[in-house]
């Protein structure tokens, strides 16, 4: 039969001191006094048998039953913090986290969240740019908007529109570049955040779908497809715009897509969240949202005609 646990507060008190290595620093963030926490550690060591700390002159250190103890203690605090976390969140039903990839949030969420918020006023909307991995529990993550081509099995996933990439440029430069093959002499722009595609999905994999001599980018490289595209906004020259990016620019005439053809990545956006979490209000809410405002630019995309990637060697 396993031996009792000690009472939980000792092991509180063992692992702050054990993390601070200062009974002083521990008892602070306990918001204890000094006392208190050494009375709550020695009661753990009598409890033990043994003493898990060296007292030492100003400092303490651990003993080798201390140093055995500290790591799990530690690991178990964290699990419980994550876990009550988990199940706080389960009864908050006003407030919703999002994080997606900056080019994402800039292009496609921001532009329409005013929308949302209207539909949803009673939802306090949080979002968090950025491409980093996410723990959704630890990081206090509701949904991630992720591009990839697969997504975690053990997440609840919706795949997005499917992901495609076409020249696009102001209307100006629409008339001066009339045909594919014109596009030799324009100022090609690099986004270069979809490098990591394979097969690639760029300047050289366009042309050679569409049977033309290589086309040899000669214009600014950004590492964000938003830039890429503000850049295009400004006349600087023509972008490989990828659909969730650029949709909202074809659609209201900002930015046009000449050719109508367009290179499938091959790769999408995904709704992600943990599972089970797909059904609280807020979460389900957005969901919808978001397959409603593609839906609302999906006869653009279903003109497109779309193109397989070469594999370039």
């Amino acid at each position: 039969m396993a031996a009792p646990l000690p009472p939980l507060t000792a092991l509180r008190a063992f692992d702050a001191a054990a993390r601070h290595m200062s009974f002083a620093s521990a008892a602070a963030e306990l918001n204890v006094t000094p006392a208190a926490l050494s009375f709550q550690i020695k009661s753990l060591e009598a409890h033990l048998g043994a003493p898990l700390f060296r007292r030492l002159n100003r400092a303490v250190e651990l003993t080798d039953a201390g140093r055995a103890l500290a790591p799990d203690a530690k690991a178990a605090f964290e699990t419980l913090t994550n876990g009550w976390r988990a199940a706080q969140r389960t009864q908050d039903h006003h407030s919703l986290t999002v994080t997606a990839g900056p080019a994402f949030t800039a292009k496609w969420l921001a532009p329409r969240l005013f929308e949302f918020a209207q539909e949803h006023p009673e939802i306090e909307l949080r979002f968090s740019a950025s491409l980093r991995l996410m723990d959704f529990v630890r990081d206090d993550i509701d949904v991630a908007i992720r591009f990839g081509f697969q997504a975690d099995p053990d997440l609840y996933a919706v795949p997005l529109a499917e992901e495609w990439v076409t020249p696009v440029m102001v209307p100006e430069l629409a008339a001066k570049y009339p045909t594919p093959a014109d596009l030799a002499q324009a100022v090609l722009i690099v986004d270069e955040s979809i490098n990591f595609l394979d097969p690639p999905t760029d300047w050289a994999a366009w042309a050679a779908a569409m049977n033309l001599p290589p086309l040899i980018p000669n214009g600014p490289r950004f590492s964000q497809g938003d830039h890429a595209l503000d850049a295009a906004l400004a006349g600087i020259g023509v972008a490989l715009g990828r659909r969730a990016l650029v949709i909202k620019d074809l659609a209201e005439g900002r930015l046009v897509a000449p050719y109508g053809t367009a290179l499938n990545t091959g790769a999408r956006f995904r709704f992600l969240c943990q599972k089970g979490a797909e059904t609280r209000p807020q979460i389900d809410a957005f969901k919808q949202w978001i397959l409603r405002e593609i839906d609302k630019t999906a006869a653009i995309a279903d003109a497109m005609t779309l193109l397989k990637r070469p594999a370039l060697k």
